[in-house]
């Protein structure tokens, strides 16, 4: 059979390049701070070489639809009904990030410096559901729009997010204030909700952890900072979004500040927190604003 041909779809203005993949989960290849004919990595970049198809996990950011990160795999129960989606990464016994990141996205329309994607996941069990993820660049900043809408029978709570991959976890400088943070058991899904330790407290601009950390922050206020001193740029993150999952694995040169609109595991948590109940047809809107800074 012949290799796909992977699309780079590329958006660009005078201060950022942004490149989409709508094959791979709509997500974004690479977002780049032009400094001349130099581009500077704000996200983490997909090779331009880049041999056959990636998986969504080697790309810059991708989106998060109709929920994130971990869900327990026996699923949860919602007006006496037990929902059940099964497990969709090889080796993960938990169903995670939804399926929009698996999918092929529709190209909608596309201009010089907006991109606007569909997916039609009506026939998706248990979850079946239509989304948009619309990328817009506005002179320093790269806007995500995502949105879901129920195409369902019945009413389930949903939940939106993103997944981006930032560079040079070493030098970055973080800045991220949020009232407390999830504790998580060996399974990865959160057992108990605490205080910010102090050495994972970002309300100034803080180094990373050293000893790795994969937790879900909860009171955010929707605004963070990370800032690169040696490579001379700043990405600022504003979301319409109250908690982050900030990933940050031991011995590797990436790391994620992730935005998200409830905890890991919020479909079983008490009170179902952050996330939103549609009715059949019912819409959810989420948007986050990725702005560069030259230092």
């Amino acid at each position: 059979m012949p290799t796909p041909v992977l699309e780079r779809l590329t958006l660009q203005n005078g201060r950022l390049m942004a490149e989409v993949l709508p094959q791979v989960g709509g997500g974004l290849a690479r977002l780049d701070w032009l400094r001349g004919s130099e581009r500077v990595p704000l996200l983490r970049g997909l090779p331009d070489g880049f041999p056959g198809m990636p998986l969504p996990g080697q790309l810059a950011c991708f989106p998060l639809v109709p929920w994130s990160n971990r869900m327990a795999p026996t699923g949860f129960t919602f007006d006496g009904v037990q929902v059940v989606p099964q497990p969709n990464r090889e080796g993960e016994p938990c169903p995670i990030h939804g399926d929009g990141w698996q999918q092929r996205w529709r190209i909608a329309a596309h201009h010089e410096t907006s991109l606007t994607l569909s997916l039609d996941r009506w026939d998706a069990r248990p979850f079946a559901y239509t989304a948009e993820l619309r990328y817009t660049l506005a002179m320093d900043a790269l806007v995500v729009e995502l949105s879901v809408r129920n195409a369902g029978r019945t009413a389930l709570p949903f939940g939106l997010g993103l997944h981006p991959w930032m560079p040079d976890p070493g030098g970055a400088l973080l800045q991220a204030g949020a009232n407390s943070i999830w504790m998580a058991g060996p399974d990865k899904l959160p057992i108990a909700r605490q205080d910010i330790p102090a050495h994972w407290r970002f309300d100034h601009p803080s180094s990373l952890p050293q000893d790795g950390v994969d937790n879900v922050f909860e009171g955010w206020h929707g605004d963070a900072r990370i800032a690169w001193p040696a490579r001379g740029v700043a990405l600022e993150v504003a979301a319409d979004m109250d908690y982050f999952i900030l990933y940050v694995p031991q011995g590797r040169d990436v790391f994620c500040f992730e935005p998200v609109d409830h905890p890991i595991n919020a479909h079983n948590l008490p009170g179902q927190p952050g996330l939103t109940v549609l009715a059949p047809g019912g819409t959810l809107r989420r948007r986050c604003v990725f702005r560069g800074e030259a230092l």
